[in-house]
């Protein structure tokens, strides 16, 4: 092969036709141009930094232009490079939408589950009782659990890597529920606050008491909801610090820099020093329930979890919450 030769604006001349570049190389690539040095992108990425840069110039080759330009160990980015990015990033997503689908259908062939939760709800008593119907109906399906935070219990569905999620209403469009159980909700407060002596409050007492807030990546309309914003009045939530799980909440609420609203089962599972529960008269409740993505609700395995959630809120089961208004999918 002829060697390469770079020309004016990045082209390599007198090579063959390139040959297309792997998506190991362009995730190389991507944390690249993120770091913009070769040195932390090569520690990012756990690898040797020849190792980076000899990759990078295969990538350059196969691609027939310079992506790159290197000075020492910091870089810039050419035209080129920069003109490629957005196709980079598109491609790399679509390999990993493409790797989640499948570990999906290979989940399903295999009669795999992968079942998400959320705060406490792997301990509710509609979790375990729907768990155990499905165990009894079907135990050639293996169910691995996995706890999801804040950021990611939704879209762990979205990106298909939950099957299903135990969580709190509301959910986005294309997301299927079955509830499972209802109870009051209740408001999380500094145990030295000034209301914290109060026997129960109302919103109106509330009104101005900042509340914590949630990463960018969760759905508005869900904390909208465990907010209560807007308020019955109209008014709009002052917000205090972000947080991305139940630790942090409950540490940022104990400090006083927030308060929040939880379902009341938080007395029993999250009592913690520093933080007391008080009822809200004119709180709406919550709900707990199954969901899954509504285009995969007839997957058989999808579906045999569904019927069991079903047959538990048929029977009765030995819980603290209100089932008389359970809604069927």
């Amino acid at each position: 092969m002829m060697p390469f030769q770079a020309v004016e604006g990045g082209v390599f001349v007198g090579m063959s036709t390139p040959k297309e570049p792997s998506i190991h190389q362009l995730r190389l690539f991507l944390a690249l141009s993120e770091e913009l040095h070769f040195r932390r992108a090569a520690e990012r990425l756990f690898i040797t930094q020849p190792a980076l840069s000899q990759q990078i110039r295969e990538l350059e080759k196969r691609l027939g232009v310079r992506v790159v330009e290197r000075a020492n160990r910091t870089i810039t980015m050419t035209e080129a490079g920069r003109a490629l990015l957005p196709e980079v990033r598109a491609a790399v997503a679509a390999v990993d939408r493409l790797k989640r689908v499948a570990d999906a259908q290979l989940r399903q062939a295999s009669g795999q589950l992968v079942v998400g939760t959320m705060g406490a709800e792997a301990s509710m008593a509609h979790t375990r009782a729907v768990l155990g119907l499905l165990q009894d109906r079907h135990p050639g399906i293996a169910v691995q659990l996995v706890n999801l935070g804040f950021g990611d219990h939704m879209a762990a569905l979205a990106q298909q890597e939950a099957d299903v999620v135990f969580l709190r209403p509301p959910v986005t469009d294309g997301i299927e529920l079955h509830h499972l159980a209802t109870e009051p909700r209740v408001a999380c407060l500094p145990a030295d606050h000034p209301l914290a002596t109060e026997p129960r409050l109302t919103l109106a007492h509330l009104a101005g008491v900042p509340v914590v807030n949630m990463p960018e990546q969760v759905p508005r309309l869900w904390w909208n909801y465990w907010a209560v914003d807007p308020r019955p009045d109209g008014s709009r939530v002052r917000y205090g610090p972000v947080v991305t799980d139940m630790e942090s909440l409950l540490h940022t609420v104990a400090s006083g820099e927030a308060m929040c609203f939880l379902p009341s089962a938080a007395r029993d599972y999250f009592s913690r020093p520093g933080i007391t529960y008080l009822d809200v008269v004119d709180l709406a409740p919550s709900t707990s329930a199954l969901a899954w993505l509504r285009r995969r609700r007839t997957e058989p395995t999808i579906e045999a979890i569904r019927h069991a959630a079903q047959e538990a809120t048929r029977q009765t089961f030995d819980q603290p919450y209100d089932t008389s208004a359970m809604a069927r999918p």
